[in-house]
């Protein structure tokens, strides 16, 4: 696959991750919006604000502002600067939160089709004064999306769309940071190695290099130090930090201990 058929492949699961957050918000009801999501100090009206935020400001919307209070679930800059786009929205109906992730969707949409993108040129806007290439932001949009889908499905009771481009898409890009997990987070010795199993998706292998990095193993690993199989949803809830997750429907081949250390380290979200 070309650089330019991955980007557009990108902007293809991005577009259909957001018709299915669209379609998900529609069926909510008034209440549903102020249920508590797996996300510390986030309701399902902040996570549909946070994505409102987001898709306005890819499109080109001006950055806002707004003063953030310290709380438990803010730890980090970008999670100061993720509480503004809820605050600003707070009060909004939630129709116009619909509507403006629909309507500033539909201009990158309109954009990217026009004129289609190309890596490694910066992103746009503010997405590439951090440093971010236009690769990394449409890769990184249906991963927050379809996440996002998932917290507000959990938290309204309305489990489903596992199966989609957003969650294979999601899944893949997080079974690539095991490496991370096995060298830095567990600690492992160089040589060690470990395979992840997840269903519908092709095994991950890694190992650690004398250097102490964590690397993919192109061949299958026939003996490898740990083995890790579980579904997909668990994956993602670990992987993502989300509270739901839970480890004991991880299965452990090997190692046990080192298997108990990479799961109990798998959160690689920030």
């Amino acid at each position: 696959m070309t650089s330019a058929e991955q980007l557009k492949t990108y902007v293809d699961t991005w577009w259909s991750s957001v018709q299915d957050l669209l379609t998900l918000l529609e069926e909510l009801s008034e209440p549903d919006w102020d249920l508590p999501t797996d996300l510390p100090g986030w309701d399902v009206r902040a996570i549909a604000s946070h994505v409102a935020h987001l898709e306005s400001l890819t499109a080109g919307a001006p950055r806002e502002e707004a003063s953030v209070s310290e709380a438990s679930h803010i730890k980090s800059p970008m999670s100061q600067f993720n509480e503004i786009g809820v605050l600003t929205r707070r009060s909004a109906p939630r129709a116009s939160i619909i509507d403006e992730i629909r309507r500033y969707t539909s201009v990158r949409h309109d954009e990217l089709l026009a004129s289609p993108p190309e890596d490694p040129a910066p992103a746009p806007g503010m997405f590439g004064a951090i440093g971010w290439t236009t690769g990394k932001l449409l890769r990184n949009r249906p991963f927050d999306i379809w996440l996002h889908e998932q917290d507000i499905r959990r938290a309204t009771g309305r489990p489903g769309n596992l199966d989609s481009p957003g969650a294979l898409h999601t899944t893949d890009y997080l079974l690539e940071a095991v490496g991370f997990v096995l060298a830095k987070k567990a600690g492992s010795a160089p040589g060690t190695s470990v395979v992840v199993e997840v269903e519908g998706h092709a095994p991950y292998a890694f190992t650690v290099t004398k250097e102490g990095k964590g690397v993919p193993v192109a061949d299958p690993v026939t003996a490898p130090t740990v083995t890790l199989s579980t579904d997909r949803e668990t994956y993602v809830l670990l992987t993502g930090g989300r509270a739901s997750g839970d480890p004991a429907k991880v299965e452990i081949t090997g190692d046990t201990a080192l298997g108990t250390k990479i799961v109990e380290n798998l959160n690689i979200t920030p």
